[in-house]
């Protein structure tokens, strides 16, 4: 060891009979051995110093743990934010996987299973609002540059027209300008409705030719041609569009726009002429002959009106499209009637019934002629009321009457109705 040899080191070197003493420079080079041997020794024991000084960095330390702290909470702190957004992504996700899983439902391509649980009693609605398709332009480039233009909201009102009916469908134009309507179509069933449309400044679309509903198209009757209207909407539909299809023996008074409910297939407007027959009643079959009992109990409606209704563009929609078209290429029938078995009539043995969901129309507001002229016209109070159009379906003088209508509400000639019969005689 070193502090051994340190005992070790003499001061004097003794010879002989007696010692020496060293010389200065000896002793300078002894101090000198001693100093550097103390030195390893203290570097060794003591590697921080004999005399300790915390350095700048330690003393400094503290800070730098509170700093670190700091960050650490802050990274808390985002990391919080982060999974409440992704908590809020994951909700959407939910969500959309939800609707996904219900328009896949509705449009009869899931598997027949429960994707929901009932909720409480009295808690439970079914699906009224079926989605609507995927636009495919390519159905009709053309059409639907046009319907790109007028509609509003994807919404117009659409009517079929040839030359026969030329003076009713200036007055069904007429009354759409005054009331502000922006959104409707004629579509010209031949050349001469399409050249007088546009000197009218009405917009107007032509279709291409087709042999099959051109030869109606221009030579039909009102019963004929209102039947080509299922074929000529398709397209309509099929470009994502809703449609509310007019007949031209129709008066506008009020945006159509602002009253409809948008939550079925089909809303259409009644022939019925009461809440009773407008809405649906139970009658009573009576059948004396059975005894105990003869009276059964049946469901009654009046039919809906194949020439005013509002039409989604949904699967069940242009189903029924195809359903009362295919009918009447195959069968000489009233399109109404076929109409309204397609929307009514149950599936039963050898037949599947159309899913599509229905709504009424209000009859005061979505009114037709034998409301207005066997009811409201005789009732002071019902004739306050202002409908959003009047339709001249039950009586054949229509071009009059559509006049004598605008003469009572938008003029306010109160007796114009007055020397009408109630029916046609």
């Amino acid at each position: 060891m070193a502090l051994a040899g340190r005992r070790d080191i003499p001061l004097m070197i003794r010879g002989g009979g007696g010692g020496k003493p060293l010389s200065r420079g000896s002793r300078i080079a002894v101090a000198v051995a001693v100093g550097v041997a103390l030195g390893c020794v203290c570097a060794f024991l003591y590697p921080d110093g004999l005399f300790f000084r915390p350095s700048a960095s330690a003393l400094q330390s503290p800070r730098h743990v509170d700093s670190t702290a700091c960050e650490s909470s802050g990274r808390v702190t985002n990391l919080k934010s982060q999974l409440a957004l992704l908590e809020r992504k994951n909700a959407e996700l939910r969500m959309q996987i939800d609707e996904l899983s219900m328009k896949l439902q509705l449009a009869g391509q899931g598997k027949d299973e429960t994707l929901y649980k009932a909720g409480p009693f009295g808690t439970v609605k079914a699906l009224r609002t079926n989605p609507t398709v995927i636009p495919d332009e390519s159905v009709n480039p053309r059409l639907a540059k046009i319907l790109e233009v007028i509609t509003v909201k994807k919404e117009l009102i659409v009517a079929l027209a040839n030359s026969n009916v030329r003076e009713m469908l200036e007055v069904w134009f007429t009354n759409i300008k005054r009331v502000g309507i922006p959104n409707y179509l004629v579509v010209a069933l031949d050349d001469n409705i399409e050249s007088f449309c546009k000197s009218k400044g009405v917009p107007v679309y032509r279709r291409d030719p087709d042999e099959g509903i051109d030869n109606i198209a221009k030579t039909g009757g009102n019963h004929a041609v209102s039947g080509l209207k299922f074929r000529v909407l398709r397209e309509f539909l099929q470009l994502g569009y809703s449609i509310l299809l007019s007949d031209i023996d129709i008066i506008f008074l009020r945006n159509p726009f602002d009253h409809l409910y948008r939550d079925s297939d089909i809303e259409s407007m009644s022939d019925g002429h009461n809440n009773m027959t407008a809405y649906g009643f139970n009658d009573v079959f009576d059948e004396p002959s059975m005894g105990w009992a003869r009276y059964a109990h049946t469901m009654r409606i009046w039919v809906y009106n194949s020439g005013f209704f509002y039409i989604r563009p949904t699967i069940p929609s242009i189903e029924l499209l195809d359903r009362v078209a295919g009918r009447l290429s195959r069968e000489k029938s009233w399109d109404q009637a076929v109409f309204n078995e397609e929307l009514f009539f149950p599936s039963h043995p050898g037949y599947e019934g159309l899913h599509a969901s229905k709504r009424t129309m209000d009859i005061y507001l979505f009114m037709n002629s034998k409301v207005l002229f066997k009811t409201v016209r005789k009732d002071d109070q019902l004739k306050k009321l202002k409908p959003v159009i009047v339709h001249l379906n039950y009586h054949p003088n229509k071009l009059e009457r559509m006049n004598a209508v605008i003469e009572f509400y938008v003029n306010g000639k109160q007796d114009t109705l007055q020397h009408f019969p109630d029916g046609s005689e």
